[in-house]
């Protein structure tokens, strides 16, 4: 007997249920005979007793034959057999979801994917206006350097993509396995670098500066309000040692949360004033003593600065971030013997990336390291580590920067290797090869010329300001940075300008060539001074003087050809 199913879709009930009206046609094998019996749909749990009554039968229909993607089944039994409603999706809804879909990838794909210049050509436009002025001139401030092209492809690397706030083996985010390693690395080779034993000295690698590395030792250390003792600004320390200008105006936030009081040079000699030092710490007792400062061309006699604390009762902290280059290399002494903090910045003579470093002493405290009387016993520990882990993060820090980190502990290893001891040797030939060009020329130097990295140039016999000489020198492609000197009664006057050698030195430069540039700088000299006395010293005149003038422009011509002989680390250029 054969038997088709024809389906009628009635309107759905309002409980939401679907009925169907099944006509039934049977056919017998008379041709005469045929019977037609409406049915309706059962509820399931009757037909499940009729299954037990009979054998099953699989009647598969498919609604919509056309229809190949984008359906769902619906299984229902009907006089024992089983059925599968098939239901189409709207194909057209599916494929506009799936370009959608596609769209957003790709624009977040384009995005990401850009190169800078097409991402924002008005910054590309500037950065490559900063390449060739540096390429272009000769850098002479001592604070500056260029790092190498391992060192920059570590500052734009994926590492800037982590957030790792926290300390190696204690962050705050998952995820942090590999920024441990670069972290921990960084810190070894800090340690490594300065012949430290690191059962005695910690270090925190992760200080976004110099500044606020020695802001985290007093926060870390001190209660506010409480004193610390640097080197004046003028006489060559640096502002966040603590300073007031004349007018007591706190410049810095070491002098705004704490007490601060300067100690200075003799203004004859340029040389600190041992005698005065101690007679104002053992008055003031400071709870730091700072030795280490921005423009102080000779030695540091840690020592003396030992015996000073040691009698008012302070930590010694050493701040080294001008020279710590140099003393990596031997080159100058070290603050690590006599010292129970040493901050440094990451650039300038170590040439590095932008950052800061806090050594710290730890471990049990003996009488070599020198101890401070409000230490404690000699079975005492040092307890500065915790203590300034947790000012730098999170007290002042959050999250390090990662890929500073990792650039730092490439330039770490390279502090490592003679190549670098033999050019920080080559630092000081050239800074002694500049002084003795300029004393040559009768010019006249701070303290009478440098014992490292830098040197202080005195215009006063020369009747020119430190800023004016400084504007005629960037104009010809020549940078260096004013500074106030003493005067013979320990007057402040803008009367000089200070000068670096470790830039010039890692673009290739020697002895000869930084002779060369003496010549350059007192020709800057002699413009300035004809400028100055046919326009004035003040701002306004002065700068319509070197407008156009004939001298700076041949100059600038010179000192052109003669940078752009060397070439750019890190660059393609030359």
């Amino acid at each position: 007997m054969d038997f088709t199913l024809g389906f009628t879709p009635h309107n759905p009930p309002p409980n939401d249920t679907v009925s169907f009206q099944i006509d039934s046609t049977f056919r017998t094998s008379s041709p005469h005979v045929v019977s037609s019996i409406p049915l309706q749909l059962m509820e399931q749990q009757t037909l499940t007793d009729m299954d037990l009554n009979q054998k099953h039968q699989t009647v598969s229909m498919d609604l919509n034959q056309e229809s190949k993607i984008g359906e769902d089944d619906e299984e229902f039994r009907i006089l024992g057999h089983s059925m599968c409603l098939k239901r189409r999706r709207d194909s057209s809804i599916d494929s506009a979801s799936s370009h959608t879909l596609s769209k957003r990838r790709q624009a977040v794909q384009a995005w990401g994917n850009q190169c800078l210049q097409g991402a924002d050509p008005d910054i590309f436009e500037i950065l490559e206006k900063e390449k060739e002025r540096q390429y272009k001139g000769i850098e002479l401030i001592a604070s500056e350097n260029f790092v190498c092209k391992a060192v920059l492809e570590a500052l734009g690397s994926h590492v800037a993509n982590k957030y790792s706030e926290g300390m190696p083996g204690a962050r705050y985010y998952a995820g942090n396995q590999y920024i441990d390693e670069i972290e921990t690395l960084c810190r070894e080779r800090a340690l490594d670098a300065f012949g430290l034993d690191s059962e005695s000295w910690g270090v925190n690698v992760q200080p976004y500066s110099c500044t606020s590395a020695n802001f985290a030792v007093y926060t870390g250390l001190l209660l506010p309000g409480d004193r610390i003792m640097g080197l004046d600004t003028p006489s060559g320390g640096n502002t966040s040692h603590g300073y007031y200008t004349p007018n007591g105006m706190k410049v810095s936030g070491a002098s705004i949360f704490f007490e601060s009081l300067s100690y200075k040079v003799n203004p004859k000699t340029g040389i600190i004033d041992f005698e005065k030092l101690e007679e104002r710490a053992v008055d003031y007792r400071p709870k730091i003593l700072i030795c280490g400062g921005s423009s102080y061309p000779r030695e540091w006699d840690y020592s003396k600065f030992r015996q000073i604390a040691d009698k008012c009762g302070a930590v010694l902290m050493c701040d080294m971030a001008q020279i710590s280059g140099l003393i990596a290399a031997k080159e100058c002494a070290s603050p690590f013997e006599f010292c129970d903090i040493v901050t440094s910045t990451t650039h300038k003579s170590l040439r590095g990336p932008r950052g800061g470093l806090i050594f710290y002493r730890k471990g049990p405290k003996s009488k070599k390291s020198g101890i401070p009387s409000n230490q404690g016993d000699l079975n005492d520990k040092y307890d500065f580590e915790e203590k300034i882990n947790f000012a730098v993060c999170s007290a002042l820090q959050g999250g390090p920067h990662n890929n500073h980190i990792a650039a730092l502990a490439i330039a770490l290893k390279q502090l490592a290797t003679p190549e670098y001891q033999e050019y920080m040797q080559q630092v000081k030939k050239n800074a002694q090869a500049l002084a003795s060009a300029l004393l040559r020329r009768n010019c006249r130097l701070v303290t009478g010329g440098t014992d490292n990295h830098l040197l202080l140039w005195d215009l006063r016999n020369l009747g020119l300001t430190g800023k004016n000489l400084e504007k005629v020198c960037e104009m010809c492609h020549i940078t260096v940075n004013k500074i106030f000197v003493f005067d013979d009664n320990g007057t402040l006057v803008p009367g000089g300008v200070r000068i670096g050698t470790p830039a010039m030195t890692s673009r290739g430069c020697l002895e000869s060539d930084f002779e060369t540039m003496a010549d350059f700088l007192f020709r800057a000299a002699q413009i300035t001074s004809s400028v100055q006395r046919e326009h004035g010293k003040m701002v306004k005149s002065f700068l319509k003087g070197v407008e156009n003038n004939k001298d700076i422009i041949e100059l600038r011509t010179q000192v052109e050809n003669f940078a752009t002989q060397f070439s750019m680390p890190g660059q393609d250029l030359q």
